[in-house]
């Protein structure tokens, strides 16, 4: 009997430490932050390979676990390979040949992006986008480029895939249908980059667990 007070010593000591450290944990977890991006290229009806497009407009938004934004990026992108945007690009992405013409290209825009995104590096978790196809085409353009990226050192998270997980779908579906799905409307103008950003960092709290 002599020793329970010392063993309750013990267990209460196991347990406030177990109880600080999921404190701690909670904290670094509400104090992380989520990279969403999207991005806009050439294109043309029927599509392209991703090979054969080009970046012509970069969406970021940085949001916690909530999904509020705490800061966005947005730039247009010159392409150089196919520097006239197609009629049917023109037309779904609302965006006018005269923005791409006075735009950068990626090696003067990409450096922007990363002095922005170096001042959250050590809070950045992961970034995401709705689909593969943002990350495939950002590989592709850093490789033509020969441009590095504090992106590829970070997990990246398919928030498409992860949705129709999370909602026990047959198959993914596409941005609006997961918003209409979660009993939400797409806020802005489809097929620009920062609104298809912003709208995916909404979905974010629904498949990121809190």
């Amino acid at each position: 009997m002599d020793h329970l007070p010392r063993q309750l010593d013990v267990t209460a000591v196991k347990w406030l430490r177990s109880r600080a450290l999921s404190l701690v944990m909670k904290q670094e977890f509400e104090m992380s932050y989520w990279l969403v991006i999207d991005l806009e290229a050439t294109t043309e009806e029927g599509g392209w390979p991703v090979a054969e497009m080009e970046i012509i407009e970069i969406g970021a938004s940085l949001v916690n676990q909530d999904g509020r934004e705490i800061d966005h990026f947005e730039r247009y992108v010159r392409p150089v390979r196919r520097p006239l945007l197609t009629p049917f690009c023109r037309e779904l992405t609302h965006i006018r040949q005269s923005f791409i013409d006075s735009a950068l290209t990626l090696p003067a825009v990409w450096p922007q992006f990363e002095r922005w995104i170096a001042q959250y590096r050590e809070r950045l978790v992961a970034w995401t986008s709705w689909g593969d196809y943002d990350r495939q085409q950002l590989q592709q353009d850093w490789r033509h480029h020969q441009l590095a990226s504090e992106l590829a050192s970070l997990p990246h998270i398919n928030l498409k895939q992860r949705f129709a997980k999370a909602r026990h779908l047959q198959k993914p579906c596409g941005l609006n249908t997961a918003l209409q799905l979660a009993g939400m409307h797409f806020n802005g103008q489809q097929h620009r980059a920062l609104s298809d950003a912003r709208n995916t960092a909404r979905l974010l709290p629904l498949v990121i667990p809190g």
